[in-house]
């Protein structure tokens, strides 16, 4: 083993230092000991190997600063670079919110050379204000990094594809993994497998993907590496014999993760001498240069200025400027088959260049698109309303702006008799409604109302063809339908056995049904139910997490329609229906969630001087009603004495008033009431 973790930082390093420092195995159990921390300064030059029969110095030296933060004291190293297609590695990173995918991404690139340790900062490929606060990926990036292998001296071009993990962006996600050859495999050491790995695990298997696992955080006192390696093999089914032991915040591990891409990754498999066919992975807005692809070479290859076609939308262009991402853009001259670039040739909107859609030649171009192409689909419905009347025109030039970024959003003017003029918007999932709700408040200084998301329905009417709906309003009246379809889900836990009884206590009660239960190992079990989307996207995480202690995580995917008896349960506040707290739900639910509602307006909505009705009801049935009492005024304090029948007269000419008020009367409805519909399951 020649590579060695040695000395201390800021003092230069003999052979006689080298001799005495400290093995990888050392380095573990001093962290296991307490002897040593994360901030405890050292600098690491490479590290006896853990699964390869080689080890040899790294290009860059890792130090600790004071902060206990490590960096990379490494030359630039990226410059554009030619090198044979079997030269070229494109991978990309699994991993569960929170297991160190992007401070792995970090230190590959810092060790690499491809950002100077002055530009370097932490989630440097999250460039999003979002994603940093959140501490995830929602929108992915890409990075081509220059590795000189210290075995057989040749440079290497490894791509690295920063992929959201999130299940909102599943297509996204299959379609960067379809750009790949390979990915990491990163599990927390301390954690070990969790439901967001195994479902990223199944498209990595899905597209042929070469593995490669990676035991991340070795150096928390907590890490358990042998047990995860065990779960890894039992629930994943991959061979962790050698799996690669590291630290990506300690940069324990980094120099075996570089050589095993190197080793075990396959070199992309296209034929340059082909018509050109180059995959879409994703494409966001520039106001200054229009739209921007990235892009994926399978065949053939790509010069500036050729004249190209997109196979699926059928658009043409010409493309003005080709480049790679180092991870800055960096304009070349031609990128052949296997590698990753950006493309610049006046798309003016995302909607010309859809993720999954591919490129080709005008002319002499392929005959075949690549396969898989899906059109993003909303799974998720919400209205979109000014708290302020007058902000309306701005909300509209704010969602026409991110939807040049985002395809996948969808809007629409929408009218409601209580909010007044808003927007119907379509998103992937509850990730995406809240990071477009979150952007439009931040970035473009609105105040917003949502109301209660809602799936889409399948209505079978009476006369005419099926049709899908999204507006519970919209419904058409029983007498005029035969059925209503609602999608359903299939819904993997992964959690502490302590906490199953709960969960299915949970998932029961929000009309699931039970398919299965398989213990991982030891401590850990997955249970398996089909549940309705509808059940899922109000509250569900959230009891999740509450009940297990935040130890549970979750994983789904739609599965299909189903038919149910459903029913639509309007709100009346004064004898009117109030169409935003309009919902779809259940028979057997309606009257518990009416009552809820109900008695959750009561508290909400203001008194007047007469009394306020709220009704919850199912066509002309009602279910369930509260009353808000008149505020009172006692108009007989200036009789003092005399006749009863003086009282009597002012007491009936008081009654007379509120009659007429409360027929002419218009009562305000608070912004607050529409968040009401959202915290109706909190008893589950």
């Amino acid at each position: 083993m020649g590579a060695d973790l040695i000395g201390f930082v800021g003092l230069p390093f003999s052979a006689s230092q080298r001799s005495s420092a400290l093995s990888a195995s050392d380095f573990i159990k001093g962290h296991k000991n307490g002897l040593m921390t994360r901030s405890s300064p050292l600098i690491f030059k490479g590290r006896p190997s853990l699964r390869f029969p080689y080890s040899s110095p790294p290009a860059a030296v890792l130090e600790t600063s004071k902060h206990g933060k490590a960096k990379f004291d490494s030359e630039l190293n990226n410059e554009y670079i030619k090198v044979p297609t079997e030269r070229i590695r494109n991978i990309s990173i699994i991993a569960h919110i929170d297991h160190g995918k992007s401070t792995l991404a970090d230190r590959l690139l810092e060790i690499t050379g491809t950002v100077s340790a002055r530009d370097m900062k932490e989630q440097f490929m999250d460039s999003n204000e979002i994603e940093r606060d959140r501490g995830i990926t929602i929108k992915l990036n890409a990075a081509r990094m220059n590795y000189t292998n210290p075995e057989d001296g040749l440079n290497y071009v490894i791509h690295l594809i920063d992929t959201p993990g999130h299940v909102d962006f599943t297509f996204e996600v299959s379609r960067s993994l379809e750009a790949c050859e390979g990915a990491l495999l990163v599990v927390d050491a301390s954690q070990g497998v969790e439901a967001q790995t195994l479902a990223n695990v199944y498209l990595a298997l899905d597209a042929n993907l070469e593995l490669i696992p990676v035991l991340n955080k070795i150096d928390l006192p907590g890490a358990e590496p042998e047990r995860v390696s065990r779960e890894i093999e039992e629930v994943v089914g991959l061979d962790t014999s050698n799996a690669i032991r590291a630290s990506a915040k300690a940069g324990v591990g980094i120099s075996d993760i570089l050589s095993g891409i190197i080793h075990y990754i396959p070199p992309p498999a296209g034929n340059t001498a082909s018509p050109l066919r180059a995959l879409i992975f994703d494409s966001y807005y520039d106001p200054y240069r229009g739209v921007i692809v990235y892009f994926r070479i399978v065949d053939g290859s790509l010069r500036k200025g050729e004249k190209i076609k997109f196979m699926v939308t059928g658009k043409d262009f010409i493309a003005e400027e080709i480049g790679v991402m180092t991870p800055d853009q960096q304009p070349v001259d031609v990128l052949g088959s296997g590698e990753i670039g950006y493309l610049i040739a006046g798309v003016k909107t995302v909607e010309d260049a859809r993720v999954g859609d591919t490129i080709t030649t005008s002319t002499k171009g392929a005959e075949e698109p690549l396969p898989g192409y899906q059109e993003a689909k909303p799974m998720l419905f919400a209205g979109l309303f000014p708290l302020d009347s007058d902000q309306y025109h701005q909300l509209k030039d704010s969602l026409e702006k991110l939807k040049l970024n985002d395809a996948a959003l969808q809007f629409e003017v929408e009218n409601s008799a209580a909010m007044g003029f808003g927007f119907r918007c379509g998103f992937l999932g509850l990730l995406h409604m809240e990071v477009v709700q979150e952007r439009l408040e931040r970035e473009y200084g609105l105040d917003i109302i949502t109301t209660a998301p809602s799936v889409v329905y399948s209505v079978k009417p009476v006369k005419g063809e099926e049709f899908f709906l999204d507006n519970p309003a919209d419904l058409p009246d029983a007498t005029k339908r035969e059925y209503i379809s609602e999608p359903y889900c299939r819904l993997e836990i992964i959690t502490p056995e302590e906490y199953v009884g709960t969960l299915m206590e949970l998932a029961q009660s929000r009309r699931g049904e039970y398919k299965d239960m398989r213990y991982l190992v030891q401590g850990r079990t997955t249970l398996v139910y089909d549940l309705p989307l509808a059940e899922l996207v109000n509250d569900f995480f959230d009891h999740l997490k509450s009940r297990t202690k935040g130890y549970a995580s979750m994983e789904y995917t739609v599965t299909g329609y189903r038919q149910n008896d459903l029913v639509r349960l309007d709100v009346a506040i004064n004898g009117e229906n109030v169409d935003a707290l309009s919902g779809i739900v259940h028979r057997e639910k309606a009257y518990s969630v009416g009552k809820a509602l109900v008695t959750k307006l009561k508290e909400i909505v203001p008194r007047a001087q007469f009394k306020i009705p709220i009704q919850a009801k199912i066509g002309a049935k009602i279910v369930a009603s509260q009353q808000i009492s008149a505020l009172k005024k006692d108009v007989t304090a200036k009789c003092y004495g005399g006749d009863i029948s003086r009282k009597k007269k002012l007491i009936q000419k008081q009654a007379a008033g509120k009659k007429r008020m409360k027929a002419i009367g218009k009562v305000s409805v608070p912004q607050e009431a529409f968040k009401a519909m959202l915290s109706i399951n909190s008893d589950p």
